[in-house]
């Protein structure tokens, strides 16, 4: 599975980054950023959690 954020749409809630830290964090420039090629397949339900979560519709987690 891989995870894809619009980076263009990020609000910079940070609520990604919190619900998945393995996964995402919040880039120097404020924006949420993916951390990882391939998400591990222990962090795959977090990953999409943020996605679910994500008030802006966003991240997108693909297999």
């Amino acid at each position: 599975m891989k995870a894809i954020i619009d980076r263009e749409g990020c609000i910079s809630c940070g609520l990604c980054a919190s619900t998945c830290p393995a996964v995402f964090q919040m880039g120097d420039d404020g924006l949420a950023e993916v951390i990882v090629d391939e998400i591990p397949d222990e962090e795959k339900d977090c990953a999409i959690e943020a996605q679910e979560g994500c008030p802006v519709s966003v991240i997108h987690v693909e297999s």
